[in-house]
């Protein structure tokens, strides 16, 4: 299994260092974030990918069931807080497990394996083309989508992930975006920089090196606005003689 992402939710400054602590311990298990709030997690969850998330119930502002309910897509959670009542109310929500504060390693490790069995069952993957050749699927949050190249905008990549941007929604899959520029039709899309494809057909205009797709900016290594033009444009881009095709930005 490739590298956890995780996000640490507590109010108790201590409580997060611990956990932080005992993460660093185990191999495989990276801390993306350490927050106070639920609604600092909140955005922490809509900027990034977060496979694992340890989350405090009782905070001000915004409890972490309430913050959990609020979630359209959950990451395998484990919540972590001094009260034992909750417990029934945390496992009604989906929750990996409940570790009652004060806990020792060997109960976050417990833990821990559990959320790994969990992310297991929800890994996303790309599937190779279909043989129609118009569409590719994506496991996101357990779930198989569709995704239409005609729906396809762009895709940024994020590590280990990419995200696809589309005309009806963002898609994050655990993928790597070399691999899925082998994958998709190269007549259709072209890799513009290190960490972006885009559609060719919806790219509506370039200004320096940056494209723009409906609002969206896309920015074009150096060494390749040369290609992207004549490639998306059927234009020879002047002033520049760089032969480099690298991506260098």
């Amino acid at each position: 299994m490739s590298t956890i992402r995780i996000l640490l939710v507590d109010d108790e400054y201590l409580a997060l260092n611990l956990l932080e602590t005992f993460i660093q311990d185990v191999p495989g298990l990276e801390v993306v974030g350490k927050v106070k709030s639920a609604m600092a997690a909140l955005e922490v969850l809509n900027s990034q990918p977060v496979d694992l998330l340890f989350l405090d119930i009782q905070m001000p502002t915004l409890s972490g069931v309430n913050m959990l309910k609020t979630l359209q897509h959950q990451p395998v959670t484990i919540f972590t807080t001094a009260y034992s009542e909750y417990a029934i109310q945390a496992f009604d929500l989906n929750v990996v497990d409940y570790l009652v504060k004060p806990f020792p390693f060997e109960r976050f490790l417990q833990a821990v394996n559990k959320a790994k069995e969990q992310l297991k069952l929800r890994r996303p993957t790309v599937a190779p083309q279909t043989a129609q050749g118009d569409f590719l699927t994506a496991k996101v949050d357990g779930k198989i989508v569709k995704l239409s190249y005609d729906d396809i905008l762009f895709v940024e990549g994020l590590k280990e992930y990419v995200r696809f941007v589309c005309k009806n929604g963002k898609y994050v899959t655990l993928e790597s975006l070399k691999n899925l520029e082998e994958q998709l039709p190269a007549g259709r899309f072209l890799r513009v920089h290190k960490s972006y494809i885009v559609s060719k057909e919806k790219v509506q205009s370039i200004l320096g090196n940056m494209l723009e797709i409906q609002t969206h900016k896309i920015p074009v290594s150096r060494g390749k606005r040369d290609e992207v033009v004549q490639a998306i444009f059927n234009l020879s881009s002047p002033g520049s003689s760089k032969d480099d095709t690298d991506f260098d930005d």
